[in-house]
């Protein structure tokens, strides 16, 4: 299995505080790893130097001949809380945009596109509010409109930052199948603050707590959190796992 990207001590501050410090990370073809830590860890800020959002202080990331398009192709599904539902958009627009972001679209709208964007809106299941404006959307609607513009350039890496957060429990079961299926043609980074679920569904994890640590598996313990520094309980209600932060003192 080839590599797709590789991270070498990776340093980002922002002003003179270090958020994340020399963090190492390769991402392999096929991988699904759950990225968990506390708030103001140095998740996010992982995810947008990956982007090329934000630009490290020391340290490099190297993509491989593979990647030709580098960060375009990478779909990227950021937090999704709001949107202003006056914005004159529809789903079907707010797909085809996607094109736009990984700098596969050219002046006007050709057949392809449209083709593409109506392959995504079936595969997702979203047809019935296609042209419906965007800010008339439910939380789980909002998101399947905008991880189908993170996959509409057909990514190698898909991104997602804490994807269930305003969703309901049944689009949060249908995101994770759906991503398990996606597995199998890219590789998935998820942030997420839920070990318990996620663990059902992802290959290994990386724990971010300003450092990097990259288990190997998606069975974690607790004792295996605190050696990594990664300040998250563990919690069990009867059947299904939940999890919640405990105390830290890190901040953005």
């Amino acid at each position: 299995m080839s590599n797709l990207l590789t991270i070498r001590d990776l340093t980002v501050s922002y002003d003179t505080k270090v958020v994340l410090e020399r963090a190492n990370l390769v991402v392999e073809e096929n991988d699904f790893i759950g990225i968990i830590g506390p708030n103001g860890g140095g998740k996010t800020t992982l995810l947008k130097a990956i982007l090329g959002l934000v630009q490290p202080q020391s340290g490099e990331i190297l993509f491989s001949e593979s990647m030709k398009n580098k960060r375009g192709d990478i779909g990227y599904l950021p937090q999704v809380n709001k949107f202003d539902s006056k914005f004159p958009i529809t789903v079907f627009d707010v797909i085809h945009s996607g094109l736009a972001m990984q700098g596969k679209w050219k002046m006007g709208f050709f057949k392809k596109d449209k083709q593409r964007v109506e392959a995504i809106i079936d595969e997702l299941g979203i047809g019935r509010f296609a042209h419906r404006p965007i800010g008339e959307l439910s939380g789980g609607q909002m998101q399947r409109t905008f991880l189908g513009r993170a996959l509409i350039s057909d990514p190698r890496i898909l991104i997602l930052d804490e994807p269930d957060t305003y969703v309901d429990n049944q689009f949060e079961g249908e995101l994770y199948r759906k991503l398990r299926e996606l597995n199998q043609r890219m590789a998935i980074l998820l942030v997420s603050h839920d070990v318990g679920t996620i663990s059902t569904y992802v290959k290994c994890i990386a724990c971010v707590n300003r450092e990097l640590h990259y288990h190997r598996s998606n069975i974690i313990s607790p004792e295996q959190l605190a050696s990594y520094n990664c300040p998250i309980q563990i919690i069990t209600h009867g059947s299904v796992p939940h999890t919640v932060l405990a105390t830290h003192n890190h901040s953005h």
